[in-house]
């Protein structure tokens, strides 16, 4: 039970009697301090007197965002077993401490120093100390340059390096990335986010020398076009994560077709360029398991259907197809005779999707999440999507042809959730003013993996019940008073009619004013 507690909660736990604190005292319990977070509340003196006396036991180190001395960073040279540091964006972190780190701490093989003021000094340090180092974290590090990464290859070298983010890192030129692939042939997975200066020639750089690249993610690079695509085809590439370009076509999508046979994972979202064409290529693909087009606008049912003709409809588990206002019906016909596998379906704002393609929908017996948010779809297809088994997740937002009589929550409703969904993690019944007590009956004797429950403005849900619920769940939030006016229905449910709204309204604005003005004036005091 403690090796899941938090460092503060570890702590207080240890004040509550002597066989507690002898309880928090076991080794295995501090291989992981995570000083990130109590970063506003611990000192540096408790920070280096714990790390003095649990230093052969440290492995995993985390300390994002805090703001420590120069003496606390160099106690962390203490943890001569240390594997595994995090001291991203942590402001005071110099070249000089981690000189310290660095000699006291050979054995780390994960090393994320994104958003610091590390130099080219550091980058000289990596490969002369760290020999094993197999993830680094560079990212928004913009105080080295491109002689820095050609440090990465003296001595013993980086060599057995298997991540790397340089995302944000625009100071690194092409020479740079040729230093990157000089240094560290056997990168595996790379990330250059936020980069507008990267260009088709970067990539082109970098794959001479690494061939074993399987997975690579540049979010924010609008500068990358199809002949990127062409010079990644040497490489094994398995995942693609892309987002927000104008110059990738469908050409791209050939590229992957014919050189990319194991790729398991495409995210090619916001790109205007892709057509029907792409979804075509992609067909054949066997291993292809997850697929986000959201935002190509240009997809339309002719393409969705070519490509669930393939192979590729058998694996396929996860679709995200939000914001294609080109699909309808027809797309949710094939998705439910060709996608056996398929869990996730996103199809937020396809506008032109109704409850004749929602019928078919309900046929994808292995569906656990659905987006339909922005769709046409009414209280019939609400109806309809009801006879699903196994949904876990659905969201409905923006469906305004969905009334008040497609969702009637009651206690009898609750009675029927809680025999059905009976591994619920999370509730939220805020505002279903028609449920009472004994709707909290059947959600303990039914959902009894419930952790969090939301009931605020359940009017007729008691204190006493309230209070007793809470001791079965980690989280619950309740309040007994009426529903906000913008709910547009009162504590009875009945429709609030437009006077009585802004009538409402204006109280809940003069309310507010009032608090405002309170609050003000008991600062002021």
């Amino acid at each position: 039970i403690f090796s899941h507690l938090s460092l503060r909660d570890t702590v207080v736990c240890g004040q509550v009697s002597r066989s507690w604190l002898l309880m928090t005292q076991i080794r295995s319990l501090w291989n992981a301090i995570d000083f990130s977070s109590v970063k506003h509340m611990a000192t540096d003196k408790y920070i280096v007197s714990t790390l003095q006396r649990w230093r052969l036991n440290v492995l995993r180190l985390n300390f994002r965002g805090c703001a420590l001395r120069q003496k606390t960073l160099r106690s962390v040279s203490l943890c001569k077993n240390l594997q595994e540091l995090n001291v991203s964006d942590c402001p005071t972190l110099t070249d000089e401490s981690m000189r310290y780190i660095s000699e006291g701490c050979p054995g780390v093989l994960y090393l994320n120093l994104s958003n610091t003021n590390i130099s080219n000094r550091t980058m000289r340090l990596l490969p002369r100390y760290f020999h094993n180092l197999q993830n680094l974290n560079l990212a928004y590090c913009r105080k080295f340059t491109d002689k820095g990464l050609r440090y990465l290859n003296l001595g013993n070298g980086c060599h057995k390096l298997i991540y790397l983010d340089l995302s944000g890192c625009t100071q690194i030129s092409v020479q740079g990335f040729r230093n990157v692939a000089n240094s560290c042939t056997g990168i595996m997975h790379l990330t250059v986010n936020d980069m507008p200066t990267l260009t088709d020639n970067c990539i082109k750089a970098l794959v001479e020398r690494c061939p074993r690249l399987s997975s690579i993610v540049f979010m924010g690079a609008p500068h990358i076009s199809d002949c990127a695509f062409k010079a990644l085809s040497s490489c094994n590439l398995r995942k693609i994560r892309f987002e927000g370009n104008k110059r990738i076509t469908d050409a791209c999508f050939k590229f992957i077709d014919k050189n990319y046979p194991n790729i398991s994972h495409i995210y090619m979202a916001d790109c205007k360029g892709i057509t029907d064409g792409s979804l075509r290529s992609l067909s054949p693909l066997k291993q292809l398991t997850v697929l986000n087009l959201a935002n190509c606008v240009r997809i339309g049912d002719v393409g969705l259907r070519q490509f669930l003709d393939g192979p590729v409809s058998i694996r396929i588990r996860e679709l995200n197809l939000n914001n294609c206002v080109h699909l309808g019906d027809a797309s949710m016909v094939k998705l439910a005779e060709r996608c056996p596998n398929l869990h996730y379906l996103s199809l937020r704002n396809c506008t032109h999707l109704t409850d004749i393609g929602i019928a078919y929908i309900v046929n994808i017996f292995s569906l656990l999440s659905i987006d339909l948010s922005g769709t046409d779809i009414s209280d019939e297809g609400l109806i309809t999507l009801s006879r699903h088994k196994k949904l876990r997740e659905l969201s409905l937002s923006e469906c305004n042809k969905i009334t008040n009589l497609g969702v009637q929550i009651t206690d009898s409703a609750m009675e029927m959730l809680s025999a059905k969904c009976r591994y619920l993690h999370i509730l939220d019944i805020s505002g279903c003013v028609l449920l009472t007590d004994q709707m909290l009956k059947h959600l303990q004797l039914g959902c009894k993996q419930l952790r969090i429950l939301k009931m605020n403005y359940c009017r007729l849900i008691s204190k006493e019940a309230a209070s007793r619920m809470s001791q079965k769940v980690q989280q619950q939030e309740y309040s007994p008073g009426d529903p906000p006016s913008w709910f547009g229905y009162d504590w009875e449910g009945n429709p609030l009619t437009e006077q009585r709204r802004i009538g409402s309204l204006e109280e809940d604005s003069e309310s507010i004013l009032k608090q405002s003005v309170y609050s003000s004036d008991e600062e002021a005091v």
